[in-house]
């Protein structure tokens, strides 16, 4: 069972940056299985969840189109962490931010982030 623990969410005026972060841990040590993609969904009030960006061990990137220039994913392998870097951020991009990992995403999920974008 892999353990997902995201942070740093919060409010943040439009134009601005955050930088969310997941660790992954687990009962005994997690399997690089659980950890071949780890990413990013996001759920907006109302609305479904959907992919925001996923990388996976291999470097293979997957970013959706509305954050593309953006939104930069990366991840510390060694330190079973990734990171979603948020620059000019909009208020549509107000959701929780929730983390994935597995040998496909959506595998694991974390808890959730709260991001707010005022205008």
């Amino acid at each position: 069972q892999v353990h997902l623990v995201e942070s740093g969410g919060g409010l943040v005026q439009a134009d601005g940056s955050l930088r969310l972060s997941c660790v992954a841990s687990g009962s005994g040590s997690v399997s690089a299985f659980s950890l071949n993609v780890m990413g990013w969904y996001r759920q907006a009030p109302g609305k479904q969840r959907e992919l925001v960006a996923t990388l996976t061990r291999g470097g293979r990137t997957n970013i959706v189109d509305s954050v593309k220039g953006r939104f930069t994913i990366s991840r510390d392998n060694a330190k079973k962490t990734v990171y979603l870097q948020m620059n000019n951020l909009k208020p549509e991009d107000t959701a929780i931010y929730y983390c994935t990992s597995g040998i496909n995403a959506g595998d694991y999920w974390g808890q959730g982030t709260q991001v707010t974008v005022s205008s």
